[in-house]
């Protein structure tokens, strides 16, 4: 794992994801539900366009699952 973050707030970001390059993005609840309930694509955006939009939103509402689940 490596950390990210100021020396007082390290959080660790596994392996698999630093390797696949992503970043975290820590946000409040409330940011995160908003994100995952939310669609802003145009009605003639690109299948690419709509597909990140899906993992987009999807992220979000595995990663409120997920920290129900740690609560």
């Amino acid at each position: 794992m490596w950390t990210c973050g100021r020396s007082h707030q390290r959080r660790q970001i596994p392996d698999r994801e630093a390797t696949l390059g992503r970043v975290a993005l820590w946000l409040e609840p409330e940011d995160l539900s908003w994100l995952a309930a939310r669609c802003c694509c145009a009605d003639d955006a690109s299948e690419e366009e709509r597909q990140r939009c899906a993992r987009v939103r999807f992220r979000a509402s595995a990663a409120l699952h997920k920290a129900a689940r740690n609560e």
